[in-house]
C-alpha cells in the first residue's frame, strides 16, 4: 500500500508520512500480533497464523483503501484507521471499508448474500488510532452520532478511538514515534536530518527499536519520498492561488478599477499588479 492522503484547511494534499510507517510496520505478523493483542490483551494466545490481512485496496476508481484490516480466525474482524488530522468523515469511510471487507468474505466463504440462508460472519470491531492533539476528543464516535445528532437512524457504526496506547506496547511505541517525527521536523523542517533524529531518538528510547534498526534506509528513503511529494503538490497549490490572483486582477483592470483596490482584492504586490497592467497595455496595442 502507498501512503494515505489528507487535506490540510489551504486545500494542500497531505502524504502523511506516519501512515506509511504505521502500514509498513504492521505488514509484518510479528507486530501485527502485538497490534491485536494491545487491543485485546485476555487473548495470550492468539498465533500469526491466526491472522489473516484483509486490507482493502481499490474500492473506488480514485483508490480508497484502509490502513490495517485483518480477520482472527474466522470469529473477529478488526480495521483500524491512523489519523493525524480530526475528521468524522473517517466513520463514513470506515463503513465502506467494512461493507467491502465483508463481501470479500463472502466471495471467499462462497456465501450468496441473495440466499434465504442467513450468512455467517466475524464480529466487526473498527478503530482510530489517532495521533494528532487529542484536546477532548472523545473514546468513542459513532455515525449515527456525528451525522444524524444522535438520532436513531436504521444504519449506524461505532469507531473507537485510540490515543496512546498502554505504555510500552505496540500501539504507543508508534504514538510516540510520531510525536518525536513531529518535534524533530518543527526543529529541522522536512529534512534527512530530522528523519534520522527521529530514527536515533525512537531507538535510544527502545520505541519501535527492532523495526527501525532493521529497516532504517527503508524508512529513511520511505518519508524522504513523501517530504518531496509534499513538496511537489506545495509549489502546484501555491502556483494555482497565484495564477488566479493574476486573473482576478486582470479583470478589474478590464473593468477600469483603481489600483489601490485592485492590489487589496487580489492580494498581489503593488509590483505584480503593475506588471500586470503593463502585460494588459501591451496585448490591447
Amino acid at each position: 500500500m502507498g501512503e494515505k492522503e489528507e487535506k490540510n484547511d489551504d486545500g494542500i494534499v497531505k502524504h502523511t508520512l506516519k501512515d506509511s510507517v504505521f502500514t509498513s510496520l504492521f505488514k509484518e505478523k510479528k507486530y501485527l500480533v502485538q497490534l491485536y493483542q494491545a487491543l485485546h490483551p485476555e487473548d495470550r494466545g492468539v498465533t500469526e497464523d491466526d491472522l489473516q490481512d484483509v486490507t482493502v485496496s481499490n474500492v473506488l476508481v480514485n483508490d480508497i483503501y484502509n490502513d490495517i484490516g485483518f480477520r482472527v480466525g474466522s470469529t473477529l474482524l478488526i480495521l483500524i484507521e491512523s489519523q493525524s488530522t480530526w475528521t468524522p468523515n473517517i466513520i463514513f469511510r470506515a463503513l465502506m471499508y467494512l461493507v467491502q471487507t465483508y463481501r470479500e468474505y463472502f466471495n471467499e466463504t462462497r456465501q450468496n448474500i441473495y440466499n434465504s440462508k442467513k450468512l455467517k460472519m466475524p464480529k466487526p470491531e473498527v478503530y482510530v488510532i489517532y495521533t494528532g492533539d487529542r484536546k477532548t476528543r472523545p473514546e468513542e464516535i459513532s455515525f449515527a452520532g456525528e451525522f444524524f445528532g444522535g438520532e436513531q437512524v436504521c444504519l449506524d457504526l461505532k469507531v473507537k478511538m485510540i490515543y496512546d496506547g498502554k505504555e510500552g506496547d505496540i500501539i504507543n511505541q508508534y504514538v510516540v514515534f510520531t510525536k518525536v517525527c513531529n518535534e524533530q521536523v518543527k526543529a529541522y523542517g522536512r529534512t534527512r536530518k530530522a528523519i534520522k533524529e527521529t530514527i536515533r531518538i525512537c531507538k535510544d528510547r527502545d520505541v519501535l527499536k527492532e523495526y527501525l534498526e532493521r529497516k532504517e534506509q527503508e524508512v529513511l528513503s520511505m518519508l524522504m519520498e513523501l517530504y518531496d511529494q509534499e513538496e511537489v503538490m506545495r509549489s502546484y497549490v501555491e502556483s494555482e492561488k497565484y495564477e488566479a490572483k493574476k486573473e482576478m486582477a486582470r479583470e478589474m483592470i478590464h473593468g477600469n478599477e483603481p489600483l489601490e483596490k485592485i492590489i487589496r482584492y487580489s492580494g498581489l504586490s503593488r509590483e505584480a499588479v503593475l506588471e500586470i497592467q503593463k502585460e494588459e497595455l501591451q496585448m490591447a496595442t
